[in-house]
């Protein structure tokens, strides 16, 4: 990370994938994801930002009457062998990532996960995706399924952020991105840099009238609010494009702590997104409009804790 008069910068590589196919194995992937790394470490970055299950195809789009039927698609231990060139390029060449995969613990549970690895290629940090959505039974009405809610369970481990980077960084995952209360309980700990991975279809399924205009329109809404309203860095990288005849949506973005976004993807590929993010600019926003000391009033907030569902008057 560059420091100086211009501030602290971290050069971050949003590190899009295109399509992983159903057929597609572990290593050719990682292969993949490796070629990503080699242009961020060529281009100056200190960190690559891959995206959610970006080892394997989306395949909660995949219906098993019995869930273990779906265990070869988690990983049982990380770093593994297929992973492992990730790992020993961060050691060798001073650079870190973040990783989203499916994570079958050695408990039997079931999670989300992204993990945070530092420049000597040392996990850093753990973050289990919150905010399932999708379903847990199939449904026939739907023209596909999304059954997050069938093969993971919720995460386990808050919204943690540590120092990393020379900032404070954290995670999340997907549709995290779409409720505020992720990223403020973040900006409650003085987050700077946000990372996350997403795998969205580009359409609804039960709402087949939506535009894919109108869905790219809320991703990136969701995490410029984000950003601006706990003045932070945002990183959304998306996996996109075509899988076994299902789309997802690019829109591979970083979002600065005004909730501008600055530099984006231009394709359905694979694609690295470059950009210098400067952690100081966070510091404005977070002294002035978002004060939190200064402006928050926690005496009307207790609803937001201790009911789930809305309740309109009578």
């Amino acid at each position: 990370m560059a420091k100086g008069s211009r501030g602290r910068i971290v050069r971050i590589g949003a590190a899009q994938s295109g399509p992983v196919q159903k057929s597609d194995g572990r290593q050719a992937v990682v292969a993949r994801l490796l070629e990503l790394m080699k242009q961020a470490k060529a281009e100056g970055c200190d960190l690559v930002v891959f995206t959610e299950l970006a080892l394997t195809t989306f395949f909660p789009r995949y219906y098993a009457e019995d869930r273990a039927d779906m265990d070869p698609w988690f990983e049982t231990a990380m770093p593994n062998p297929a992973t492992r060139p990730l790992f020993d390029f961060a050691a060798g060449n001073g650079i870190g990532f973040s990783l989203g995969y499916a994570e079958l613990t050695p408990e039997g549970r079931h999670f989300n996960t992204q993990i945070l690895v530092d420049n000597n290629g040392r996990i850093a940090a753990k973050y289990r995706k919150v905010h399932l959505p999708g379903h847990a039974d199939y449904e026939p009405r739907r023209s596909f399924q999304h059954l997050e809610k069938r093969y993971f369970e919720p995460g386990d481990l808050g919204f943690p952020v540590s120092r990393a980077f020379g900032g404070v960084v954290g995670q999340c995952i997907c549709n995290d991105r779409r409720w505020p209360e992720t990223f403020r309980v973040m900006g409650l700990k003085g987050v700077e840099l946000v990372v996350l991975g997403y795998n969205t279809p580009s359409t609804n399924s039960l709402r087949p009238e939506e535009t894919a205009a109108t869905r790219m329109h809320q991703n990136h809404l969701c995490m410029q609010a984000g950003a601006y309203q706990n003045s932070c860095w945002v990183v959304g990288v998306a996996k996109a494009g075509s899988e076994d005849g299902h789309h997802l949506m690019a829109g591979t973005a970083i979002v600065d702590p005004d909730g501008f976004i600055v530099a984006q993807a231009d394709t359905e590929d694979d694609e690295l997104v470059v950009h210098d993010c400067d952690l100081d600019a966070c510091r404005f926003l977070k002294e002035t409009t978002f004060n939190f000391v200064a402006h928050r009033r926690t005496e009307h907030y207790k609803i937001i804790c201790e009911q789930t569902g809305a309740k309109p008057p009578k």
